[in-house]
């Protein structure tokens, strides 16, 4: 569904660059519900607006279900955020207009479907478990509420790929939790491919794969040992066991981000040279050792 190939963003001002991404690589798979993240300023919201459609790259290759996103005119890259995919934001108020019902937010989307609007309105909302909220004001929902409405609008148009900028953020634990079970639901039911973004580590629990990006670039990935149906089933054993194996990722120049609590572990920064050797079919990265000076022995 999803390919990054060497993925650069540069935000340019008169006097100022920032690098958003240098050199991001990303594969998805269709059907797949993963999760991408990161601290502030890692990169992942760049990524998420530029795989919506709201941002382009500077460099580097990137497709979304088939389609060369670099190469779209205006109108084509209208028609792909008419059709393909769907948005979901932290921020509630991107989604919903305060003064109307459940009902009337989700069939604002659908005005220029030319399908019987409150017929799919109605089948949305069952869908997320609010056909009996229906013609409640936002005001009058809960936060969580309110945001299963607005998971409803972003499915209103039947998109391929549903993209979650800090769905849970704004919510407590409990209804994060239902909200990542309905995430779970309409990717089990729809096989809908879903892309959270986020930057709580809590979430890995809930998505088959975890992909962490630090300093614009993929620098590892927990993938999930199991499926969450059968963890499901052991949720005595489940608070017990890693749920997850995690890998560092080496992207197409040859780059590896030592993930840092290793480093942590070794008292080593980021900086440090090392060594590298090849043994009996193993890459070792080995640190020099040091005299108090600071000089190699």
């Amino acid at each position: 569904m999803i390919v990054c190939e060497n993925l650069v963003k540069i935000y340019k001002t008169a006097d100022i660059e920032v690098v958003a991404l240098q050199g991001l690589d990303l594969k998805v798979e269709k059907g797949e519900l993963m999760a991408i993240i990161g601290n502030s300023g890692s990169g992942k919201s760049t990524l998420l607006n530029m795989l919506g459609g709201l941002d382009r790259p500077s460099a580097g290759r990137l497709w979304v279900d088939g389609k060369d996103m670099l190469k779209f005119t205006e109108r084509e890259l209208t028609h792909y955020k008419r059709k393909t995919v769907g948005f979901v934001w932290q921020n509630k108020a991107r989604n919903l207009i305060p003064y109307l019902t459940a009902r009337e937010n989700v069939e604002i989307p659908l005005l220029l479907s030319g399908r019987r609007r409150r017929a799919r309105a109605l089948e949305l909302l069952d869908a997320v478990g609010l056909y009996h909220r229906r013609n409640h004001r936002l005001d009058e929902l809960s936060g969580g509420e309110q945001q299963r409405v607005a998971i409803a609008i972003s499915l209103a148009n039947e998109p391929k790929l549903l993209l979650a900028d800090e769905p849970t953020g704004a919510v407590d634990t409990k209804t994060s939790a239902q909200i990542m079970d309905l995430f779970n639901a309409l990717n089990r039911d729809l096989g809908l491919t879903i892309v959270i973004v986020t930057h709580d580590p809590g979430l890995a629990k809930k998505v088959n794969r975890v992909v962490a990006i630090r300093d614009g670039r993929t620098s590892s990935e927990m993938i999930r040992k199991k499926s969450y149906r059968e963890e499901l089933a052991e949720l005595e054993r489940q608070d017990e066991e890693d749920t997850h194996e995690e890998y560092a990722v080496m992207d197409q120049a040859g780059r590896i981000q030592v993930p840092p609590h290793i480093l942590e572990a070794l008292g080593k920064s980021g900086a440090d040279r090392v060594k590298l050797s090849l043994e009996h079919n193993r890459v070792v990265l080995q640190f020099p050792d040091t005299d108090a000076s600071g000089q190699e022995k």
